[in-house]
């Protein structure tokens, strides 16, 4: 039994792999999130409906770290599979992330913010360049070769690696779904353009990099043991094609709501002049 998912030269199979530190952490997310809850209403004040859907998005922005993390997925990303490590990152970033970020009240984080005057910080990271140019230094470096064989190679670094992914996708989100709602950007326009610049297109540039390098570039997953006679070169360009196009889907759906929103807001906006206009006209 091992603590954390870590590269491996055990072949693969689908025998059940137990990880009791990945099942110590979630739960511990979980429990925590529980007793503060738990805490802010038990004076019997009621749940409003915006919180109740706060914590259906919790609850499944955990169940997605938890899949991302823990075996099969977790086992395949550590030692077997770049294209398993790559499902890992984007389910960590472009899934989980925001899905966590938009189940967390205002009033679970805002008296530790205050507490401990995290405020100037927070505003600062919220930045879409700053939040744009810290998510993607740590795509670049956490994806570099010497980066994954050597954190991958034990359970401490294969931890580090999966909670910093985690945290860049944090950062990632905070200009649009942070709790608070002074981090999130105000412009939609500019929240589709930081969007799309900070997790679809320079993301394009490392992707190419795997989908066409000539060998491949990761140890650890070229002297794994093949997974179904899948080679380590192919591996590895399909590891760089989903990099490239894998958050296509996400991405341009997201801007997709906020441009609808968007409208329908400046539509909903516009609406009570057009009323006093008609008004107008038809009293004179």
């Amino acid at each position: 039994m091992s603590w954390w998912c870590s590269a491996t030269r055990e072949p693969w199979s689908w025998a059940f792999r137990a990880y009791p530190g990945i099942w110590v952490a979630m739960l511990t997310l979980i429990a925590g999130y529980g007793w503060s809850w738990h805490r802010h209403h038990r004076g019997g004040s009621p749940v409003a409906p915006c919180d109740r859907r706060k914590r259906w998005w919790f609850a499944l922005g955990m169940a997605v770290l938890w899949l991302a993390t823990d075996w099969p997925l977790g086992t395949l990303g550590a030692g077997y599979l770049a294209t398993a490590h790559m499902v890992q990152y984007m389910l960590y970033t472009l899934v989980a992330a925001p899905l966590l970020l938009l189940g967390i009240p205002d009033w679970m984080v805002r008296p530790a913010v205050e507490r401990f005057r995290l405020g100037p910080a927070l505003r600062f990271l919220a930045r879409p360049v700053v939040a744009g140019i810290g998510y993607n230094l740590v795509l670049i470096a956490t994806h570099a070769p010497f980066t994954v064989d050597t954190f991958r190679s034990s359970q401490v670094g294969s931890m580090l690696l999966d909670v910093t992914w985690l945290l860049s996708g944090l950062l990632l989100w905070t200009p649009l779904a942070s709790p608070l709602r002074e981090l999130r950007h105000p412009s939609p326009a500019v929240q589709c353009v930081y969007l799309f610049l900070a997790a679809g297109a320079i993301a394009m540039v490392p992707g190419g990099m795997l989908t066409f390098a000539d060998f491949p570039l990761y140890r650890t997953y070229e002297l794994a043991p093949r997974v179904y006679g899948l080679s380590a070169g192919d591996d590895q360009q399909m590891a760089g094609i989903l990099m490239k196009i894998g958050n296509i889907p996400i991405v341009w759906t997201v801007i997709f709501v906020i441009f609808v929103r968007w409208a329908m807001r400046d539509g909903e906006a516009a609406r009570p002049a057009e009323m006093a206009a008609s008004a107008g006209s038809g009293s004179g």
